[in-house]
């Protein structure tokens, strides 16, 4: 069964952002060497049983979703990006590569909201 493995909260300023979640959660921010202002969000340690790790996001980059976005990881995601289409969503961002990592398609489902789905693969480019 796929679940959620990612979140993604936007962000007006990195750094009052990063402090907060730092502050108050005890996060660990890492600031991801990519095109958009993301940072990286390290929510716990492995031997955690539950909560997944996101990334904190510039709000002009969460533009396509507007807002907070939850990520399901996915074996097949052209397979999946089929099932949401079937059953009446939208594809608000058809499948992207992000090099090296995997590949990733959001939706919006039945509720409007926007939802990610995520696939590994190494030789993503």
């Amino acid at each position: 069964m796929p679940k959620v493995v990612h979140f993604e909260l936007p962000f007006d300023d990195a750094e009052r952002a990063n402090k907060f979640y730092a502050d108050v959660f005890g996060w660990q921010s890492s600031k991801w060497d990519g095109p958009e202002e993301y940072y990286l969000q390290n929510t716990g340690g492995d031997d955690e049983p539950y909560g997944i790790g996101g990334a904190l996001i510039s709000r002009g980059a969460a533009v396509n979703f507007g807002g907070t976005l939850v990520v399901i990881n996915v074996d097949d995601l052209d397979a999946y990006v089929a099932k949401v289409t079937a059953a009446g969503c939208e594809i608000v961002t058809p499948r992207t590569p992000i090099p090296g990592v995997g590949h990733f398609a959001n939706f919006r489902d039945t509720e409007g909201n926007v939802v990610g789905m995520f696939m590994d693969d190494s030789n993503a480019a």
